[in-house]
């Protein structure tokens, strides 16, 4: 499944990362907890409702290459700069956590456990 795909499926903006939305992915994981999201290995994809700047610190040092935002979250503007440098692509969604992941899984995403 494309970003594209996902953005598309989920009515959803991309608050960065525009340009990657031909990225091919398989996984994802959905979680509020960073601890949980610190276990994850090779996992592109988190979905959360947790929006700050430890979100983005998590995914970088857990290698994850994409974040969506569930129910209207919205990334600050230090959230957009340190998602930039490290290279991520930053999804919002209007629908809740649970709702999001059944339809992603409709779509086809396969969950990590």
């Amino acid at each position: 499944m494309t970003l594209k795909e996902i953005v598309d499926t989920l009515g959803a903006t991309v608050g960065l990362g525009a340009d990657k939305l031909d990225m091919e992915v398989e996984q994802c994981f959905a979680s509020d907890l960073m601890s949980d999201v610190l276990t994850l290995k090779d996992t592109p994809v988190l979905i959360t409702g947790l929006c700050n700047v430890q979100t983005i610190r998590t995914c970088d040092m857990a290698n994850l290459d994409v974040v969506i935002f569930v129910r209207g979250k919205r990334p600050t503007e230090d959230m957009v700069e340190l998602a930039d440098e490290n290279g991520m692509v930053l999804i919002c969604t209007q629908y809740s956590m649970f709702k999001t992941c059944g339809l992603l899984y409709q779509a086809g995403m396969k969950p990590l456990y």
